[in-house]
């Protein structure tokens, strides 16, 4: 499974294309405090009109298009993913208690072993 590495030089049109994308964030944002008092459908339009066009052209810059590509072999690799039985899943959370609980017991009797040579037999506070 060969995956394809497409390298590329970033543009001056690429780097013009982000500084307008953030040209129209902001224009945006502007947009929808400006129109705050003339009516939800103007202010709500102009925000996500504005929002639309920047994620236009950030969908066609370099950057845009390797997020798209990344998205695809993401969503691809969990296609992959072989996920455990319901049997599986409570086999190993029932040994993963099972575990835990016989540790605590192990680290509790330990403790109590070193409590009563310690303070017992060694120092004799008891």
């Amino acid at each position: 499974m060969a995956s394809t590495q497409i390298e590329t030089v970033s543009t001056g049109l690429n780097k013009a294309k982000m500084i307008l994308v953030g040209v129209f964030v902001a224009a945006a944002l502007v947009a929808f405090y400006f129109f705050t008092g003339r009516g939800a459908l103007l202010q709500w339009g102009s925000l996500l009109g504005g929002l639309a066009l920047a994620a236009l052209l950030f969908f066609t810059a370099e950057s845009g298009q390797r997020l798209v590509a990344f998205s695809r072999d993401a969503w691809r690799e969990t296609q992959k993913v072989v996920w455990p039985s319901r049997r599986e899943a409570l086999q190993t959370a029932a040994f993963v208690f099972a575990f835990s609980v016989a540790m605590a017991v192990v680290l509790w009797l330990a403790d109590q072993f070193l409590q009563w040579a310690l303070y017992d037999m060694i120092l004799g506070w008891r």
